[in-house]
């Protein structure tokens, strides 16, 4: 699996390339594309707080990675399961949208950051206790720190308690085995990557609602899958990983 996973990365490089997109790192803005309309196909969706914009840029948190990030990684997914998602459209929604509800998984970059409006907390609860599943990514102490997210959080679901996971949690185990966390990519975050979660009611016996990576930045590795600057090995590993994640939420 490990060969196809390989494979499918020069793949997906070589698609962004031959698209002429720009993967150079720096501050590129990107307009934020119209969302498709829902028809029940899997669709990639990326949570924002604050107000839509019309352009996004690396100055803007929550769009970090964006679009090609999940791009390649939707490539990925639509080439080794049987989810067949849209591979180039995906969404952007604020967590106060009533049509939150039509996608079971949900993304979030840097949420560190994430200041929210009590409608926004409001609908983000509503979304989690339906059976929603959210991913957040790429947050660190020097961006955003855990503190703050921590006091966010505890607005959206008073009393949670967070829950430090091990490799042997199911979630590293929903497609590919993932038996360490010794194999996880580090972007430019200090220390070891530390995975936590939130479950349904606090009880570790029921649905994972929340998948956090904190100290680390996975999806900065999906971006730049296409452009030689990150190894190949690494890449690999943070596909992995988000594939795991997809399948968990799809089946939970």
């Amino acid at each position: 699996m490990r060969t196809v996973v390989v494979a499918l990365a020069m793949l997906a490089g070589a698609a962004a390339l031959a698209a002429g997109q720009s993967l150079r790192f720096g501050v590129r803005a990107h307009p934020v594309e119209p969302n498709p309309a829902y028809d029940g196909q899997f669709t990639f969706v990326r949570l924002r707080y604050g107000p839509p914009l019309a352009m996004v840029s690396q100055r803007v948190p929550w769009s970090h990675d964006y679009p090609d990030g999940e791009r390649h990684f939707m490539q990925i997914m639509n080439e080794i399961t049987n989810l067949h998602p849209k591979v180039r459209e995906s969404s952007v929604m604020g967590l106060d949208d009533p049509d939150l509800g039509r996608y079971p998984v949900a993304y979030m970059a840097e949420p560190g950051f994430m200041f929210l409006t009590d409608e926004e907390i409001v609908g983000f609860r509503n979304y989690l206790l339906k059976g929603g599943f959210v991913i957040f990514d790429d947050f660190a102490e020097d961006r955003g720190g855990w503190a703050g997210f921590e006091r966010t959080f505890q607005r959206i679901l008073p009393g949670v308690r967070f829950y430090d996971l091990e490799p042997s949690h199911p979630i590293f185990h929903a497609f590919f085995e993932i038996d360490s966390f010794d194999i996880v990519p580090q972007m430019y975050d200090i220390g070891r990557p530390i995975f936590r979660g939130v479950y349904e009611d606090n009880d570790p016996s029921k649905r994972l609602m929340v998948m956090m990576n904190f100290n680390t930045d996975i999806s900065e590795f999906w971006e730049f899958s296409s452009s030689g600057l990150l190894p190949i090995a690494d890449t690999n590993e943070a596909y992995k990983l988000g594939v795991n994640y997809i399948i968990y939420g799809m089946t939970h």
